[in-house]
């Protein structure tokens, strides 16, 4: 399971689902930010909780999609490397492998571990809970793009989750309040959606997260309850490796499989190697307690997740590069640097964070 917490400092309750023995990660939301010293804080105590120390993610793509905002770099919807892309695509690749340098550096100076992007869906222009998220409407531009911010996001010590596989860009409804439905033949979706996984899993993509969209014409479940995409497809014809990571299960579209307990089975049972369930603690709660004892899938692929190398890349020449080139080619202002990394003063001792 990958957790989340309440606020901005843990909770009894926080500190029980995160030693619970089926928590795998813990998932950051806009609501658990207030400035960076604090962040810094936050996922030192959530480190400290369990030995190994639990991975750390949040949903980081820039655009309307930055759950951090004050003392991070505002990094642009994704459409605008899509842009630059049909201007130049040397430099398209270049801009897309900085701003994954740039996220980062600046999550691992935070303590996080890996973020829930790139988005590889098309922009079909029909998805308004995709929309600007997506690099372009053509898969080899959304494969190069998106092979380069996996790099991006790899020298920088952090690991990246593809989505929504195998693609939500054509689906109009929003999976988040409904169920989507994708009708095209699975050659229509092959030739295009998937497309770019190919190169994006070339590059290294550590994990994917599947969609919360079914696609009558393949398979009567949604792709992330399905063994078709996520074993035969995926696994087997992409040849993928890495973690598969589920889509939020409090999302409507999961809603298929039943409550929460029999969602996260659902998702397992198809090859999904871990789970989310968000802004739901009592269905969290009932989550856990339904998956017991399970044992961690996929050790090798998890050990991916964690952040790379322990210094400040925020100080590197790389980083400095990579914001000249943002601010080059008008993506963004780098955040200022603080002259002393983001770490807490003093910190308490575990368990002891206020209620």
């Amino acid at each position: 399971m990958v957790v989340d917490v309440v606020g901005p400092t843990l909770t009894e309750d926080d500190l029980k689902r995160i030693r619970h023995p089926a928590a795998g990660a813990v998932i950051l939301f806009a609501r658990n930010f207030g400035n960076p010293q604090q962040l810094a804080a936050l996922t030192a105590d959530i480190e400290r909780q369990r030995e190994p120390a639990l991975p750390i993610c949040v949903d980081h793509e820039g655009g309307r999609v930055q759950r951090f905002k004050a003392g991070f770099t505002s990094i642009p919807p994704m459409r605008m490397l899509g842009k630059m892309w049909d201007r130049d695509r040397e430099l398209g690749r270049a801009a897309a492998t900085a701003v994954g340098y740039v996220i980062a550096a600046e999550l691992g100076a935070h303590g996080v571990d890996f973020s829930f992007a790139p988005v590889l869906d098309l922009d079909y222009g029909g998805s308004s809970v995709i929309g600007d998220r997506a690099l372009h409407f053509d898969p080899t531009a959304v494969g190069a793009l998106g092979a380069c911010l996996v790099r991006g996001l790899a020298q920088g010590g952090v690991a990246a989750v593809a989505k929504h596989f195998p693609g939500h860009g054509y689906a109009e409804a929003d999976s988040h309040v409904a169920v989507p439905k994708d009708e095209r033949a699975f050659k229509d979706i092959a030739k295009k959606d998937i497309t770019p996984y190919k190169a994006v899993i070339e590059a290294g993509l550590a994990a994917v997260m599947p969609a919360h969209v079914i696609y009558p014409q393949v398979d009567a479940e949604p792709a992330g309850y399905s063994k078709h995409w996520l074993q035969q497809v995926l696994r087997g014809q992409l040849g993928f490796k890495g973690l598969i990571f589920s889509d939020d299960l409090s999302m409507e579209g999961a809603a298929v499989a039943g409550g929460p307990p029999e969602r996260a089975r659902a998702a397992l049972a198809a090859g999904c190697d871990m789970v989310l369930l968000c802004n739901n603690p009592e269905g969290l709660d009932a989550l856990l307690d339904s998956l017991g004892e399970v044992q961690l899938a996929n050790v090798g692929g998890w050990e991916k997740m964690r952040r790379q190398g322990g210094r400040d890349l925020r100080r590197s020449v790389a980083y400095r590069e990579a914001g000249e080139l943002l601010a080059k080619t008008n993506l963004a202002p780098l955040a200022a640097v603080p002259e002393k990394p983001p770490v807490a003063q003093t910190l308490p001792p575990p368990g002891s964070t206020p209620t």
